[in-house]
């Protein structure tokens, strides 16, 4: 797949396109960016900004703003691993809509990736050092005055299990609940109903998919987030040679890397990289399109976010720039009000750190931002929504399930989620194309 210089689209075209679909339109910024990425040179994918030493894929960083760089950095301190020299290397980097905030004006979630590179004579050896790293940073970090771990991605479970009435296939991932970190077990049941109890150290020489998840009080924006860090963790041998541990080495078309002291690190690990990544990438998340649209569970948001990336990546510029103005206009505010609610109700069901003071101050600050940014019948469905919520969170007690209208408050705002999302992307002919071979 190409990224090579290609002529710039209609902008005539484009403008006249948002206008007739009702998108907000800044043409100025979108002329400048389509310049920009349909112009970025040949050769060296990676661009570092020298003022603030953060750096990543040439596209990724067309679409990251410095300005809150402060603030992931500070959230970061949270989620991060610490370097062993010698032993343990890693880069941190944003991932998501939050390495897209100059064009998510209201982003989901603090998402993190981290390569976590182990130096070891052995694979075997390198596993035992990540299994005891992985633990030991969910244990330091179980809780604090501003956040709370709520799980761990560690391991595949060696058989198949029924663990809270779910029934989990042998070879799915693990996810550890904190008081399972602590005791480093996971007590389940067999098919059978007998009972089944897997070690910690019994998964740790194929962790598989890794990820720690946290429920933050944002420093800078005074609201609960969700925080994630997801892993890509490799051995090196001796002799140099690099190794996945899940059998995996992730490419980098999306993250935008913290500290220009992880170039080093960075540099190392991606010239393992196939020079077939970046098919493998769109082809990626055209699967997650499709999950997301044809799923029992439609979400017309992640799928525009998706295919965002996709077109950006693969030369749609025109595509690409309408999808982007989706996220950058005040309707782009339902989107985080769904992730928010969710983050209200986690932080309900799952934290203690937070009282209900905070959960509902949050909740005010929900309400407050769609009366201030929306408009119409739109505003008042969610605004009802959310006071049905507020209602039910004052009446919470601790230790409690939520009430059932909190669940169905977050199915209708979703709802409204899909609707705005699904008729701005298919009154588009090119997207309602593309949208309909899934």
């Amino acid at each position: 797949m190409s990224t090579e210089s290609q002529p710039e689209p209609s902008r005539t075209r484009l403008v006249e396109s948002a206008k007739r679909f009702g998108v907000q339109l800044d043409e100025a910024e979108v002329s400048r960016w389509i310049q920009a990425v349909a112009t970025t040179p040949d050769g060296d994918d990676i661009v570092m900004d020298q003022e603030t030493g953060v750096f990543g894929h040439k596209v990724s960083m067309l679409d990251f703003s410095p300005a809150d760089l402060a603030r992931w950095r500070e959230v970061g301190k949270i989620v991060e691993f610490e370097d062993t020299p010698g032993v343990v290397e890693t880069a941190l980097a944003l991932s998501g809509s939050a390495a897209q905030s100059k064009i998510q004006t209201y982003p989901g979630d603090c998402d993190y990736f981290e390569r976590v590179n182990i130096i070891a004579p052995t694979r075997q050896e390198a596993c035992q050092i990540f299994s005891k790293l992985m633990r030991d940073k969910a244990l330091d970090f179980l809780t604090g005055p501003n956040y709370q771990l709520i799980e761990v991605k560690f391991g595949s479970y060696p058989q198949a299990v029924v663990r809270d009435e779910y029934h989990l296939r042998a070879d799915t991932p693990m996810t550890w609940l904190p008081d399972e970190i602590v005791a480093g077990r996971i007590e389940a049941a067999d098919l059978q109903g007998q009972p089944v109890v897997i070690q910690w150290d019994d998964v740790a020489q194929d962790p598989g998919w890794c990820k720690l998840d946290w429920l933050i009080a944002d420093p800078a924006r005074g609201q609960l987030a969700n925080a994630s860090n997801m892993l890509d963790v490799t051995w090196e041998a001796p002799d140099g040679s690099i190794t996945p541990l899940d059998g995996y080495l992730d490419g980098y078309f999306q993250e935008v890397y913290l500290d220009e002291a992880s170039a080093p690190i960075f540099n190392k690990l991606v010239k393992e990289i196939s020079p077939d990544k970046l098919d493998e990438y769109v082809a990626q998340l055209e699967s997650e399109v499709k999950k997301h649209i044809t799923g029992g569970d439609p979400n017309y948001g992640k799928a525009a976010k998706r295919m965002y990336n996709i077109f950006r990546l693969n030369g749609q510029y025109e595509e690409a720039a309408f999808l982007r103005e989706l996220f950058d206009g005040p309707a782009a505010l339902l989107y985080q009000v769904h992730a928010l609610m969710k983050t209200v109700e986690e932080a309900a069901q799952k934290a203690s750190v937070f009282s209900i003071d905070n959960i509902l101050d949050q909740t005010d600050e929900l309400i407050l931002s769609v009366i201030d940014v929306l408009e119409g019948d739109g505003e008042v469905e969610i605004v009802r929504h959310l006071l049905k919520m507020y209602r039910s969170l004052s009446r919470q007690e601790e230790g409690e399930p939520l009430a059932p209208q909190v669940e169905a408050a977050q199915a209708e705002v979703l709802n409204i989620v899909n609707n705005f999302f699904y008729e701005k992307m298919t009154a588009n002919p090119s997207l309602k194309t593309y949208i309909g071979q899934f």
